[in-house]
């Protein structure tokens, strides 16, 4: 088979086919339908011979193992989907579930195929179709290595991770023309959905890359760290070590003396997993939150934790759906989950009241309380309010609740509850040792963990330089949890 290369090289982008090559494992792919044709004969299509359809796939390997390819080719009918097109990617997508592997789409196309009206319309639904079938049973992962507009962004959406490479990814509903039809608006496709904004703004874009041989190195990354099927076991690989000593002595300094003060949680969870092993997902979205994988003992577990050096870890729209979303997709595939909790609230105010904060914020009550994986929660400073209850706690299904004695767990912190308490005291400036005490009083016999510990709802309050031991013990005590039990019932109806 000849492939047009250069077409794509003077565009400064790699050709479909080398880019399965980069992704996969060295001579690993195997193409199939390769001969598949277009059956259109309106508006000259009969005299066009469009080789494969304009779209590549097969199976190959990434480090060892078995997964679904496809990609588009631009240079092939701008990699428009035509009936043939979306067909040959549903039945890939169908026999990945069979064979019970990954499947990766490289999307490079310019939309639907106009001149087959609504075949490839049909071509679309029955790709999406096979998306939402796949999804909970097989990993889907989308790489946007070019245009992707109209109906062609839903695929990607549906799917469980997005890579999205600079200068070169683009999604949009509509794109700028029809955008300066419409809406009298100018602007640049790179502005409209380019991958900054679907990484930083939007939250479509769950990690973007310089080009594309870093895409497929994180892709390959990523492999890693995740089951690549409903069921599949995975067992401690041995990549990454456990520094006991360093970690224990820097954990204990990471928490500033002024509790107002922020700090990046990653230094925590740096500090719990395997040295080295952290692997971030959607690092520039909703930053009051982190969210990705990691290694503890070699195996892989789920992590969210509030960043207090992010808008000081609060809760809003955007930081509860990230949140929801990945603890959904670690339930999905029975990865364990480790939650680090610093939070002081959901986020007041009309802005967020207007988008929906109530509606968003259930999603991580509904997303935590579903979970039946290993759930290992540490509170390492504020948990309060209705946050405190969301961010995994003991009520809602957490196996093991831990609480440095840092942490400050209660319905608001010490100067709202007092604002509400003694409200005429605290306008009096007479009154300011009275509310002080009082203040003194909050603290000691409200806030402390001790007082959780006692009910029942911290599992022990542990130093700081415990985490890890705690963890992993934890863990390794769940590793063969059962799911819970449910009423009977054919699905929830989680607040979307």
């Amino acid at each position: 088979m000849e492939y047009n290369l250069e077409k794509q090289h003077e565009k400064g982008k790699l050709h479909a086919i080398e880019r399965i090559r980069a992704l996969c494992d060295k001579d690993s792919f195997m193409e199939i339908y390769s001969g598949v044709r277009h059956h259109c004969t309106s508006f000259g299509m009969e005299k066009k011979d469009i080789p494969y359809d304009g779209v590549i796939t097969g199976f190959g390997k990434i480090n060892g193992r078995k997964v679904a390819v496809y990609a588009q080719d631009f240079t092939v009918q701008g990699g428009s989907l035509g009936l043939k097109h979306g067909q040959k990617i549903a039945e890939l997508i169908d026999k990945a579930v069979q064979a019970r592997c990954p499947v990766i789409g490289i999307n490079d196309s310019g939309g639907a195929r106009i001149q087959e009206g609504v075949d490839a319309l049909c071509g679309y639904g029955d790709l999406f179709y096979q998306n939402v079938r796949a999804s909970g049973s097989i990993p889907q992962i989308s790489i946007i290595a070019g245009p992707c507009a109209g109906g062609a962004v839903y695929s990607p959406g549906i799917t469980d991770f997005i890579f999205a490479v600079d200068k070169i990814s683009q999604l949009f509903i509509t794109g700028p023309k029809v955008v300066k039809s419409v809406m009298f608006l100018d602007i640049t496709p790179e502005d409209l959905g380019g991958a900054a904004i679907h990484s930083q703004k939007s939250g479509v874009a769950h990690f973007r890359c310089p080009d594309e041989n870093d895409c497929f190195t994180k892709v390959r990354r990523l492999l890693d760290y995740i089951p690549h099927y409903y069921g599949d076991i995975l067992t401690s690989d041995g990549k990454f070590k456990y520094n006991e000593k360093k970690a224990e002595k820097k954990i204990g300094e990471i928490l500033p003396e002024n509790t107002k003060q922020g700090y990046d949680i990653r230094e925590v969870i740096n500090c719990t997993v395997d040295e080295d092993s952290f692997f971030e997902v959607m690092e520039e979205f909703a930053v009051s939150v982190v969210v990705g994988f990691g290694k503890v003992e070699g195996r892989s577990v789920g992590i969210v934790a509030n960043n207090p050096a992010g808008l000081g870890g609060v809760l809003n729209c955007d930081a509860s759906d990230k949140i929801a979303r990945f603890v959904r997709y670690c339930d999905s595939f029975n990865i364990p989950l480790l939650t680090f909790v610093d939070v002081p609230g959901f986020i007041p105010g009309p802005q967020e009241e207007q988008k929906g904060i109530i509606r968003h914020g259930a999603k991580v009550i509904y997303a935590y309380s579903e979970a039946s994986v290993p759930k290992v929660t540490v509170i390492t400073r504020k948990a309060y309010g209705g946050a405190y209850i969301a961010m995994c706690s003991k009520h809602l299904g957490a196996d093991y609740v831990y609480a440095w004695p840092t942490a400050e767990i209660a319905v608001m912190g010490a100067e709202g509850a007092l604002g509400i308490l003694y409200a005429k005291e605290m306008a009096d400036p007479s009154k300011a040792e009275f509310v002080a005490e009082k203040s003194k009083e909050y603290h000691e016999t409200i806030m402390t963990p001790t007082i959780a510990a006692q009910r029942g709802y911290i599992s022990e309050v542990i130093n700081p330089a415990e985490t890890r031991k705690r963890v992993a013990e934890s863990f390794a005590i769940l590793e063969n949890k059962t799911s819970m039990d449910h009423p009977a019932k054919k699905h929830g109806n989680i607040p979307l």
